[in-house]
């Protein structure tokens, strides 16, 4: 199993001071049209509808409700995206899956995601949630190939580790390493988080400024 990278106290600490800055909500954009200009580092956020991406971001920064989080699956239907010090953009895409809407619907605002990770010069990395108590499932598979076929680094990450034990969560991990093994864009090493418990927040907030180039 990959291990987690020995980030520094400093580059740990560095991280915890940027998150801690002022995040806003930018704008919700329903095309590639009404995104911004490529003027910052982007980080993505995307999986199964009801991953935890919401709360993902909203633990990342600190704050309870800068995105909005639903018990709903596939609320999220627009691209969202935050600024995070006029530094960073965090991107969360429209979970795929299953959703509450007709599949017109469903289609255009997946597909809207996908042509976000095709079409955006300034996307550093794409962030794959994967819920810990599931693990990688078929519907997971169309969402890998986009990210190959984009060309695109992503990392897995999984969430609500903490509904599970260490052993099982190791478990989860190897086998989530093993699936991406030969998958050209996937970096070689899957985190572990709890949005709720706040484990590995710390190190993914220093993942995405070293994917960022702002170390």
């Amino acid at each position: 199993m990959s291990a987690d990278p020995a980030f520094t106290d400093e580059e740990l600490e560095a991280a915890r001071v940027l998150f801690a800055r002022p995040a806003v909500f930018a704008l919700g954009v329903v095309q590639m049209e009404g995104l911004p200009p490529p003027d910052l580092p982007e980080v993505a956020f995307a999986g199964r509808s009801n991953v935890g991406k919401s709360s993902l971001i909203n633990a990342l920064t600190g704050r309870k409700d800068l995105a909005r989080a639903s018990n709903e699956p596939g609320r999220t239907r627009e691209v969202n995206i935050f600024v995070l010090d006029e530094k960073i953009r965090l991107v969360d895409l429209p979970g795929y899956g299953w959703a509450k809407a007709s599949k017109a619907a469903v289609k255009k605002f997946q597909n809207l995601g996908r042509s976000y990770l095709r079409g955006r010069p300034n996307l550093k990395r794409a962030y794959l949630l994967i819920d810990a108590r599931h693990g990688l499932k078929a519907v997971d598979a169309e969402a890998l190939d986009a990210l190959d076929q984009a060309a695109v680094s992503y990392q897995i990450v999984l969430t609500k580790a903490d509904k599970i034990k260490p052993a099982e969560l190791e478990t989860v991990r190897d086998k989530t390493l093993a699936a991406i093994a030969k998958r050209p864009a996937a970096f070689p090493r899957v985190a572990a988080t709890s949005s709720e418990k706040g484990t590995g927040l710390a190190e993914l907030r220093a993942e995405i400024i070293a994917a960022c180039g702002l170390e």
